[in-house]
């Protein structure tokens, strides 16, 4: 099921094996660029309309009441309230480091100059739903967005076919103090909100993430509002040597597969003997998973097992891959992390499990996928403010500084910028 591959013989297979990418194909794009023409030509109807046709139902409000969003947290159990409350507290603390300030400086001749940072306005937290309820993203959105003082924030998810939202989600909402939950998903939820309708705000951030029609339909609407990333498939990378545990690798690599038979759960280790006993813990353990069917489908098209020469080059195969989560299943964790460079997060050793981080410890679970954490970072409060510089230049300082600026206007061959500047030096 886990194919073992050697690295140093068999790199062009496993880069076969491990290849992942944000696109799609033509037929997603044709769908979803059919949905944003319509919702932005026909509004709510048209978001109506889509909303019947794949999720089943003809909503008459597509909002979520108030007094829907209050019964789901009286009737939640007391012990689940509070485990969402002291997860969303650790989110919030660990997002409030993350808080930038505005700044100005003075130079010389009066000269004053800043950066002034505001929160966006209106943000969409946009929640998976469908055949599984996630409170988690929730949560995770929701944090970084009210560190940032948005201030009208949005949820949407999709709703089942009798209309109802899964009250889960709803207690999510009411703790992280959300009463905007609205009941619709895919491509016409992301934009409806990018373009406004009759009764729908036009937000100026979307985040969260969603299925591969949600992932275009993000990718088409950005420039008319700000998003996170585009999100592919989960992933993990755990690197470990022969003083881990088999079975801890074994079980998160199914807590990555369980999520689609797209997530890819990777091995990269220099202990063969560490590399069989984790394949025989994969084939005793997995009869007894409850999504047995899609780790199996996952692990065969998606994981695999990599024998490196040393954890030197398990580092380098690692970055090779970029991973969304690496695990560090080492002895000693802090050693390796200075040649690890490309990560959307990293759990260090072997008590930190990916699970740690998916729902508790603090630092965001929305991470870049795709080996995109090459370049993208994970959902942060800088993703829902934006910065505006600010130059205040003295009549002093122009006229000391105002012929060189003119000159460099000139040799870009911009008369009317350097006249802009040599007319106040003749006033």
């Amino acid at each position: 099921m886990l194919r073992l591959y050697r690295f140093a013989e068999e790199l062009s297979a496993l880069k076969e094996q491990l290849f992942r990418s944000v696109t799609v194909d033509a037929s997603v794009q044709l769908v979803v660029d059919e949905i944003l023409c319509e919702v932005r030509r026909g509004g709510d109807s048209a978001v109506l309309d889509y909303t019947e046709r794949f999720q089943g139902i003809r909503l008459s409000e597509m909002r979520v009441s108030p007094n829907a969003i209050d019964e789901a947290r009286e009737t939640a159990g007391p012990a689940f309230l509070a485990l969402l409350e002291e997860a969303y507290a650790n989110i919030v603390r660990f997002h409030q480091h993350e808080v930038e300030k505005s700044f100005f400086y003075e130079s010389e001749g009066g000269v004053l100059l800043g950066q002034r940072v505001t929160p966006m306005e209106k943000a969409l937290l946009y929640v998976p739903g469908g055949k599984a309820s996630y409170p988690s993203s929730l949560l995770m959105n929701a944090a970084p967005a009210t560190v940032a003082g948005v201030k009208d924030i949005y949820v949407t998810t999709p709703c089942d076919a009798s209309g109802e939202v899964n009250p889960d989600i709803l207690v999510a909402a009411s703790v992280a103090g959300i009463r905007s939950v609205y009941k619709l998903g895919g491509a016409q939820a992301i934009a409806a909100f990018a373009y406004g309708t009759e009764t729908i705000q036009k937000v100026d951030s979307i985040t969260g993430p969603g299925n591969k029609y949600v992932a275009l339909a993000k990718k088409q609407v950005f420039g008319h509002v700000s998003i996170d990333s585009i999100a592919g498939p989960s992933e993990v990378v755990i690197i470990a040597d022969e003083f881990a545990n088999p079975e801890f690798i074994a079980l998160d690599m199914f807590a990555q597969a369980e999520h689609d038979p797209d997530a890819s759960a990777i091995l990269i280790t220099p202990s063969a003997p560490l590399a069989a006993a984790v394949q025989q813990c994969v084939e005793a353990r997995l009869p007894d998973m409850l999504r047995h069917e899609i780790i199996a489908s996952s692990l065969q098209h998606n994981g695999a097992i990599v024998l490196v020469e040393s954890l030197e080059e398990a580092c380098a195969v690692s970055d090779m891959i970029a991973p969304e989560h690496l695990e560090l299943h080492v002895e000693h964790p802090w050693d390796i992390f200075p040649q690890l460079h490309h990560a959307g997060a990293i759990f260090m050793g072997g008590y930190s499990c990916e699970t740690v981080g998916d729902y508790f410890a603090g630092p965001n679970h929305t991470l870049p996928t795709s080996g995109t954490a090459r370049f993208f970072s994970p959902l942060s409060v800088r993703d829902f403010v934006k910065h505006t510089s600010i130059i205040s230049y003295s009549k002093q300082q122009l006229h000391k500084c105002g012929e060189k600026i003119a000159t460099f206007a000139d040799h870009e061959g911009l008369q009317a910028h350097a006249e802009a500047v040599r007319a106040r030096l003749r006033a």
